[in-house]
């Protein structure tokens, strides 16, 4: 199969040509001399792209390159070449799997329904993204694999994967660019009432709604990055807090050991029978002296009790939220209170209009709770 030409009823054409087939390039520059300046460009080419040009009649064209992915398989991606004109859709093509995609039952109603070759593009485009949707349903379901595992256990080589999600979104994110540069584009080249055609309207809600899953997936992971921050932070302080407790504690023994160890003709209790029991009780009581100076001091906290880092942000939030209940119980009785002053206030001026008589029409408004 070198070239396929497609016409509907609508009068414009689609013309599907695969890149392999040198004697129908050659073909369509004679039969299409307004492609032969962009069919030479394509050949080689592996990078999106999107440019609007005029004809010499003075009709606006759009043509580029859109990066595609295939499959499954992230390094499937095959570029889907593409001119356009109000009568014409000129495509090219790798391989066969675009076009038969294309061709499919459920996509050609579709293009019966195109006016235009370019709503015709539109509905392309809006194929291109439909592997998106299961792409960020796969990616979402790893990412909420990443946040059940780091609300499980924090492990040190979590970042990795942190990292690697970043990436997908990454790849997701450049797959999507081309697309939404192609739209503006062809809003750019075609501009008397494009904009209100059922296509391009569908299109704009599709790319709305990816753009949105992206940017939330992207402060997701931004979030988990700031959470493994700071996590590592409070494990590296209490590490460095307990490694400082136990050289503080232990310091008297090595001292002591340091200094007794020496060889000297003459040490204090070197050969008295009980002199090695006297030097262990001063070590064990200078040791257990520091101890409980750094403890009277609070220098120690939860550190040697082996408490988790999240229990003191457990502990932390439960005592803020202990402390504002307090604050929000006072400030109700407080309104309370002014309102009941207010509505006493309003009665005594009434009673003094009145003369000390009330009425049976004037009611008294309540801003209290009301009694039943």
């Amino acid at each position: 199969m070198g070239h396929r030409i497609f016409r509907y009823h609508s009068g414009w054409e689609w013309i599907h040509l695969l890149q392999s087939d040198e004697h129908s390039y050659a073909d369509l520059k004679r039969t299409l001399p307004d492609c032969a300046n962009w069919l030479d460009e394509c050949e080689g080419r592996s990078s999106n792209h999107a440019g609007v040009s005029l004809l010499p009649g003075g009709s606006s064209v759009l043509n580029g390159t859109i990066m595609v992915q295939i499959s499954d398989d992230e390094s499937d991606i095959q570029p889907l070449h593409y001119w356009v004109s109000q009568e014409r859709l000129v495509t090219i093509h790798q391989d066969l799997r675009i076009p038969i995609r294309l061709q499919s039952p459920l996509w050609a109603e579709s293009f019966e329904c195109s006016n235009t070759a370019p709503e015709a593009l539109m509905v392309v485009l809006g194929l291109i993204l439909e592997s998106f949707h299961s792409g960020m349903d796969e990616f979402e379901a790893k990412l909420n694999d990443l946040e059940n595992t780091m609300r499980k256990r924090n492990r040190t080589d979590l970042m990795d994967s942190i990292f690697e999600r970043r990436y997908d979104l990454l790849h997701w994110s450049q797959l999507f660019i081309p697309v939404q540069e192609t739209q503006i584009a062809a809003r750019e080249a075609f501009l008397s009432g494009f904009e209100e055609t059922d296509s391009y309207s569908r299109l704009r809600y599709k790319m709305e709604r990816i753009e949105g899953l992206l940017k939330h997936y992207s402060l997701q992971i931004d979030t988990l990055i700031s959470m493994d921050d700071a996590i590592s932070n409070f494990r590296g302080t209490d590490i460095m807090k307990t490694l400082t407790i136990f050289t503080a504690v232990f310091m008297p023994a090595g001292i002591i050991g340091a200094l007794w160890g020496m060889n000297f003709q003459w040490i204090p209790f070197l050969k008295d029978s009980w002199g090695f029991t006297v030097i262990i009780s001063i070590t064990l009581a200078f040791t257990v002296g520091i101890y409980l100076w750094l403890w009277f001091k609070g220098w120690t906290g939860d550190l040697l009790k082996g408490k988790h880092y999240r229990s003191k942000l457990i502990a932390a939030s439960q005592s803020g939220r202990k402390q504002r209940e307090p604050v929000a119980a006072k400030n109700k009785e407080t309104a309370e209170v002014d309102n009941t002053e207010t509505a006493i206030q309003l009665t005594r001026s009434r009673k003094k209009r009145t003369g000390g008589k009330s009425g049976t029409d004037t009611a008294v408004p309540s801003f209290g709770p009301r009694k039943r």
